[in-house]
C-alpha cells in the first residue's frame, strides 16, 4: 500500500487534503493508543478513541473533527491526537463555502499543529498543516474565477467522499481549461483513493503532460504503479519526480518509500570538502587546504589543490566572461563541475595512481567513476548543490535531462527485484 501523507498544490496553490492511507492509518493508531498511561484507558473512552480514528482513517475528516476535539481536550498532552485532528480542520476548511470561515478554519487548525509541533510532533503529515499561511490566506487556482470556483467546490466534494461529484468538478475544470494541472491530477487522486489505478495512472499521465517539470503527478502514479505490485515503473516514475525538482522535501518522499520497501539503499554520494575558497576582496582571494588531507602518499592531495585553484579563477574574471548578464559571482554549476573533474584528472594521471588508489577515501573513488561516465554535471547539481548552483539547474534540464535521468538511473538508484 502506498504511503502518501497529503495532497499538495504546489508553489502558487493552497495545500490542500487528500485520503490517507491505511499504512499511514495503523501507525497513528498505534501511536495513539500508545501515548495514552494505561490509566487512561476506561472502555468508554477507548471505545470514542477507536470510533474517531476509524472515521478519520477512512477519509471523513469532516466527522472526525468534532470527535478528535473531545479526544484532544481528554489527552491535551497526546501528540498523534492533535496530529489528527489538525489534520481535520485543515480538511474542514476545505469543505467551507465562505471564503472568510476557510481562512479562520485554516488559522484554528495552524494553531492545533503548533501544539503538536511544540509536543515534540515532527512529522511530514503535521507539516502539511504548518506550511498553511499564518493568515490563513488562500491563493487563487485561477485567476478565472469560474475556474476557481469550481476546483474549490470539487475540493470540497473530495473532502466530503464525494468522488463522483468531483469529477463532475474537474471534468467542468479541464472543458474551460484544459491545460489546468490541478485539476487532471486530482481527477487521478479520486481513482487513486478507490484503487482504480489504471484511471489513476492515466489522470496522472494527462497532468505530466500538461506540465513535465512538476514532481506531484510523477509522485502519484509511482504511488499507483506500486499498488499494482508494479515495481519497476514505480520507480521509473518516482525518479523522473526527482528529475522535475530535485530540491523539494516532497519530490524525494516517494523515491525514499519506494527504497524502503524495496530493502535497498539509495547510493547517495557525499563528499567531504578539504578546502574552502574565500574572496576577501577583488584582488585577494584565500585558499585553506584541509592539512590532514595533504599526506604524502595521498593522491587526493594534489587533486584538492586543483579543484580549489581552479575555483579561485571563477572567483576571479572567468566567471564575469562565462556568466556576461550576471552581476556579481555565485558559484555555479559550470565551476562546480569543471573543477570536480579537474580534481578527478590530476589524481588519476598521476603514475603511481593505480597502485595508491587502494589507500584512497571510498568517496573519492566513487567520485572518480561519477566522473568517468560523464556524470559530473549533475553530481555537481544534484549532490552539491547549494542555492547558487541550483539556479543552474532549470536551463541544464532543459537540453540534458537524459543525462540527469542517466545519472540517477544508472548509479543513485539501485534496481530492486519484483514484489
Amino acid at each position: 500500500m502506498a504511503k502518501r501523507f497529503g495532497r499538495t498544490v504546489l508553489s502558487h496553490f493552497l495545500i490542500i487534503i487528500l485520503t490517507i492511507q491505511i499504512f499511514v492509518c495503523r501507525t497513528m493508531s498505534q501511536t495513539v493508543r500508545s501515548t495514552a498511561p494505561e490509566s487512561e484507558q476506561a472502555p468508554k473512552e477507548d471505545a470514542e478513541r477507536q470510533r474517531a480514528l476509524e472515521v478519520y482513517h477512512a477519509g471523513k475528516f469532516v466527522e472526525a473533527m468534532p470527535l478528535l476535539e473531545k479526544l484532544a481536550a481528554a489527552h491535551p498532552t497526546n501528540i498523534a491526537i492533535k496530529e489528527c485532528w489538525a489534520f481535520s480542520v485543515m480538511a474542514y476548511a476545505s469543505s467551507l463555502a465562505d471564503a472568510e470561515l476557510r481562512r479562520k478554519a485554516r488559522v484554528r487548525a495552524r494553531g492545533i499543529a503548533m501544539q503538536a509541533q511544540q509536543l515534540g510532533d515532527n512529522s511530514g503529515l503535521l507539516q502539511l498543516v504548518l506550511d498553511l499561511p499564518e493568515d490563513g490566506s488562500e491563493p487563487a487556482f485561477s485567476n478565472k474565477k469560474e475556474v476557481d470556483d469550481a476546483m474549490k467546490s470539487a475540493e470540497a466534494d473530495f473532502v466530503r467522499g464525494d468522488l463522483e461529484k468531483a469529477r463532475e468538478g474537474y471534468l467542468k475544470v479541464l472543458l474551460i481549461e484544459p491545460k489546468n494541472y490541478e485539476a487532471a491530477l486530482f481527477m487521478g487522486d479520486t481513482y487513486f483513493k478507490q484503487h482504480v489505478n489504471g484511471s489513476a495512472g492515466e489522470w496522472f499521465s494527462r497532468a505530466v503532460e500538461i506540465d513535465a517539470d512538476r514532481e506531484t503527478a510523477y509522485r502519484y502514479w509511482g504511488d499507483a504503479l506500486w499498488d499494482m505490485h508494479k515495481s519497476p515503473e514505480a520507480r521509473e516514475k518516482y525518479i523522473q519526480a526527482i528529475i522535475a525538482d530535485p530540491y523539494g522535501k516532497r519530490s524525494w518522499g516517494g523515491l525514499n518509500q519506494w527504497a524502503q520497501r524495496c530493502k535497498i539503499t539509495l547510493n547517495w554520494l557525499r563528499l567531504q570538502d578539504k578546502s574552502e575558497v574565500t574572496q576577501k576582496d577583488d584582488k585577494n582571494i584565500d585558499i585553506t587546504i584541509d592539512p590532514g588531507s595533504m599526506k604524502k602518499n595521498d593522491p587526493s592531495s594534489s587533486g584538492w589543490l586543483m579543484y580549489s585553484m581552479n575555483r579561485a579563477l571563477w572567483h576571479g574574471e572567468k566567471f564575469k566572461k562565462e556568466f556576461p548578464n550576471e552581476t556579481s559571482y555565485r558559484r555555479s554549476m559550470r565551476e562546480e563541475s569543471e573543477s570536480l573533474h579537474l580534481m578527478v584528472t590530476v589524481m588519476t594521471e598521476q603514475k603511481s595512481f593505480e597502485k595508491r588508489k587502494k589507500d584512497l577515501d571510498p568517496a573519492m573513488l566513487q567520485l572518480v567513476q561519477i566522473d568517468q561516465s560523464g556524470f559530473v554535471e549533475p553530481f555537481a547539481l544534484l549532490n552539491r548543490a547549494d542555492n547558487e548552483i541550483a539556479q543552474d539547474y532549470v536551463t541544464y534540464r532543459a537540453a540534458h535531462r537524459d543525462a540527469i535521468y542517466r545519472y540517477l538511473n544508472e548509479y543513485v538508484v539501485p534496481k530492486a527485484p519484483p514484489q
